[in-house]
């Protein structure tokens, strides 16, 4: 059989069930690390759609083994390896998720970003559709502080309900709108035709969100979604792949030209890190069956590393 080339596999790469190699915890109780991945493949799925995104964690995990054996070594995009000495990371592996059990899966990722926040941790969750943001959100309403939500996304996800569904992938942020922790929501990305109709628009404006909208993006960088931020600030960042250009992100259920770039989002990242404190982060709606070579893990695989390392550095500062 034929074995095909890889950097990883010129490199000395073996086999690893964890994201980069890093440790698995097997037990959240027992987390000591201040970081820790989790992945789900789904929460709270539409009837005509279902989970969608089954795999989408696992196909991420698969892109990032070719660097597990140089996980330590220079990361170009931080300028040092991913993790700076001293600050540790885990992965937690997947929640079990069913389709037929949506109540079930909101609570066991409500559980667990709980247990990764009563441990002092930041809670990265990898998926899987755009409803795992809901009960993640949730969580962070027993901690007795407010928080700023920061979401980059081609789509604003303010319906109320679709196909009957409140908590659906097309509700996330106006469910965070009611929650009492959440005191700013910053949306970035947005464009093209989506799910909003102009009410919806109109709601989102009203309750107070920003918008910076892709082609500004394009236009003018990342600049004025970063001055939204205020210093300080509790910053829980949920980033939907989809708000990648398809050039670099095929791997989406909707490919909308215009998309950010891998930069953009980076910088955007980096530059919030700087000034506030990314309390949690999500990497969602990675739909492994739309992905090109692999091309999408690839870039979900690099962006998640690059991400973990802003996070990580933040703790060591």
């Amino acid at each position: 059989m034929e074995t095909r080339a890889t950097l990883g596999t010129m490199f000395g790469s073996g086999t690893v069930d964890t994201f980069l190699g890093l440790p698995r915890c097997r037990d959240l109780s027992r987390l000591t690390a201040p970081i820790a991945l989790i992945g789900a493949d789904g929460c709270t799925p539409y009837p005509s759609v279902g989970f969608y995104c089954a795999g989408g964690p696992a196909a991420i995990r698969a892109a990032g083994a070719s660097y597990a054996a140089n996980a330590a070594h220079v990361n170009f995009d931080l300028g040092g390896p991913v993790l700076p000495q001293g600050v540790e990371a885990v992965d937690a592996g997947d929640l079990p998720q069913d389709e037929g059990d949506a109540a079930g899966n909101r609570a066991r990722i409500f559980g667990a970003v709980s247990q990764i926040l009563d441990k002092g941790a930041v809670p990265v969750l990898i998926g899987g559709d755009d409803s795992l943001p809901i009960p993640m959100l949730e969580a962070f309403g027993a901690r007795g502080r407010r928080f700023t939500v920061l979401q980059i996304d081609a789509h604003i996800d303010w319906r109320d309900d679709v196909q009957g569904e409140r908590l659906g992938l097309s509700s996330t942020m106006r469910r965070a709108s009611e929650m009492a922790h959440v005191e700013r929501i910053v949306q970035v990305g947005s464009r093209g035709i989506g799910s909003a109709r102009e009410g919806d628009l109109a709601d989102a404006l009203a309750w107070g969100v920003q918008f910076v909208p892709g082609g500004e993006v394009a236009r003018s960088g990342v600049w004025r979604a970063v001055d939204l931020i205020p210093d300080g600030a509790e910053v829980i960042i949920c980033l939907d792949v989809d708000a990648l250009d398809p050039a670099v992100m095929p791997a989406v259920i909707g490919r909308t030209a215009g998309g950010l770039g891998y930069w953009q989002v980076l910088e955007l990242i980096g530059a919030v890190a700087e000034k506030a404190h990314i309390a949690g982060f999500d990497m969602v709606e990675f739909m492994p069956d739309r992905d090109v070579d692999g091309l999408g893990a690839t870039t979900a695989a690099q962006l998640l590393a690059a991400v973990l390392g802003v996070i990580a550095r933040g703790i060591a500062r």
